[in-house]
């Protein structure tokens, strides 16, 4: 399965409206399978996005899943990309500049965007 940046973003945003000191499991996205919105929660519990991440399977599908908190890094990934303008901009610069669409680009870009945002605004 190929890595989709939308929907990491969409789950973050999913997790921190929905979590208030308990796991929440089987999360929903609208568009997406729960298989995708699985793995995908477990991309973002592996880069340390996400206190935690459990699945079960069953018939190699995923059966259930739960995934917990945003870490402190979560919170500030989420921060730097939260604005639609700021988000659909960084998407921009990577995609022009033909870079790739990691996380450490993202965070770098998105520094960026929102340091001349800053600098437009002295």
């Amino acid at each position: 399965m190929k890595r989709d940046m939308d929907l990491c973003r969409k789950i973050l945003f999913k997790i921190e409206e929905l979590y208030d000191s308990t796991a929440i499991y089987n999360l929903e996205i609208e568009g997406y399978t729960r298989n995708q919105v699985a793995y995908h929660s477990n991309l973002l519990y592996e880069a340390g996005l996400i206190s935690d991440y459990k699945a079960q399977y069953a018939d190699n599908e995923i059966y259930s899943f739960g995934v917990s908190s945003l870490t402190w890094d979560g919170h500030d990934f989420l921060d730097k990309i939260r604005e639609d303008t700021t988000w659909n901009k960084v998407k921009d610069i990577i995609k022009n500049k033909a870079l790739p669409m990691t996380l450490d680009v993202i965070k770098t870009v998105a520094t960026g965007v929102i340091t001349a945002t800053l600098q437009s605004m002295i």
